[in-house]
């Protein structure tokens, strides 16, 4: 006889719609696949009231999430209502039955994982999170379970859909910030309020989340180096391109040679030791347009990992949306539905510390990169000299000049190259250079991303 394992959905929104739909459609090749067959035996909602476009089964919903966590029918809770307050009570308390968890919320793990992944030990049962991360594309199994075997030297992504919509338009429309970001909320892209997706926010959660499986300790929020995107223009996207670069906001996860703040280079085959330390970082870059990573675009992500056995691979998809993340929900209840048939309380854990004693977060103002450095100055002779003798007592060095045509009046554009400079260093300079009589508005400072690290 065929087993069933039942299941309390926390969340009827977006996701929470598309996995029901997804199990209505591939319930009987899961269980075909499985020999169990998953079944959803009741929904928790906010609003019984409120209209909604999926299509939820009314007789399986509440408004009392406590009656799902605890209903002795329910085997496994899976929370998609967001937010960190009462999700975090939710996952708690189903923890705490011993009844495992899957959860796509990665502003939740980013904000309490620490707490919750001890939750889920102390009482003997899985959390699963693979659907936290760039939907559909299963980077958490990759680095938990495929990699096992590899060191993480670095990992890049593009883990943020409305950010890249953006940029892909700017590039390929020569258009605008603004008119872009008003067209992806119009679309559906971006939210209302996008602070957390074009500031950063959103790339941060998945990158400290990234980071925290792949160096074995838990990154904290405040450990991550956050930079959005509102300061990109046309003209960043258009001098980026004419140097042989694309603009893209990165989650970088890097780590960072022992005694040095240079990234370690992706040649060298580790020893055993570990690194000193790993850099946390989302900040938009200029990438080399003959890395992959500058030809993907629109609402798509894609994740580049190099392990020091496998090498450099990549793993690309959507991102986010409904049936994306759903297809990742789906895969966390097919491995809590056998674990729980081989009452496997722990088959590879989240985080597995390895000499973590000596391995740190590195702040970012200590490490070293090149730099994309854009300023508006008066028209005159004599500004460039000004600049370049800030940077040169600041043993900051000039790769390159550029001064894009096509501008008139009384300021102009003028783009320099920086060779490798430590970031405190350079914004030290930066503030120096903002305060002259004949600079008229913010530097624009951007990282020129060394994929070989």
């Amino acid at each position: 006889m065929m087993q069933q394992v039942n299941i309390g959905l926390v969340g009827g929104g977006t996701v929470g719609g598309a996995l029901v739909s997804a199990l209505a459609g591939s319930g009987d090749l899961l269980a075909a696949r499985l020999g169990i067959r998953l079944q959803i035996a009741r929904i928790a909602v906010r609003n019984l009231h409120k209209a909604r476009s999926s299509n939820l089964p009314s007789h399986l919903l509440t408004d009392d999430w406590k009656s799902v966590v605890h209903n002795p029918d329910v085997h496994v809770v899976v929370e998609l209502m967001g937010g960190t307050t009462t999700a975090r009570q939710v996952v708690l308390a189903a923890l705490k039955h011993g009844k495992p968890v899957v959860t796509a919320n990665k502003a939740l793990l980013s904000a309490h994982g620490e707490e919750l992944f001890a939750a889920a030990r102390a009482h003997r049962a899985n959390l699963y999170y693979e659907a936290s991360v760039a939907g559909g594309i299963p980077v958490i199994k990759i680095l938990r379970e495929s990699l096992i075997g590899n060191r993480i030297l670095s990992l890049r992504g593009i883990v943020n859909g409305t950010c890249n919509y953006i940029l892909t338009r700017m590039k390929l429309e020569g258009a605008d910030f603004a008119e872009v970001l008003a067209d992806a909320q119009r679309l559906g892209y971006a939210e209302a309020d996008p602070t957390l997706d074009i500031d950063g926010f959103d790339a941060a959660h998945k990158t400290g989340i990234l980071a925290s499986l792949a160096h074995g300790f838990w990154v904290r929020p405040a450990e991550v180096h956050v930079e959005g995107i509102r300061h990109i223009t046309r003209l960043d996207i258009q001098s980026a391109s004419q140097l042989g670069y694309t603009i893209k906001l990165l989650g970088v996860v890097k780590t960072i040679a022992p005694g040095s703040t240079k990234p370690t280079r992706s040649g060298t085959r580790r020893s055993s030791s570990p690194a000193s330390g790993i850099l946390v970082a989302v900040y938009p870059a200029l990438v080399p347009n003959d890395h992959v990573l500058a030809s993907v675009n629109h609402a798509f992500n894609a994740i580049a990992v190099h392990g020091d056995r496998i090498g450099e691979t990549l793993f690309y998809g959507r991102g986010a949306g409904g049936d994306p993340t759903a297809s990742a929900v789906l895969s966390d209840l097919a491995d809590a539905a056998l674990d729980l048939r081989h009452d496997s309380h722990q088959r590879v854990p989240a985080f597995v510390p390895h000499a973590a004693d000596s391995v740190h977060v590195v702040p970012v103002d200590q490490v070293v990169s090149r730099y994309y450095l854009r300023l508006t100055v008066i028209d005159q002779p004599g500004v460039f000299a000004k600049v370049a003798s800030i940077l040169a007592r600041a043993h900051i060095g000039i790769s390159s000049v550029i001064q894009p045509e096509g501008h008139e009046g009384e300021t102009v554009p003028v783009i320099l190259m920086i060779h490798d400079a430590p970031h405190a260093a350079l914004m030290r300079a930066v503030a120096q250079i903002r305060r002259l009589s004949v600079v008229k508005a913010p530097p624009t400072v951007i990282r020129v991303e060394n994929t070989s690290d």
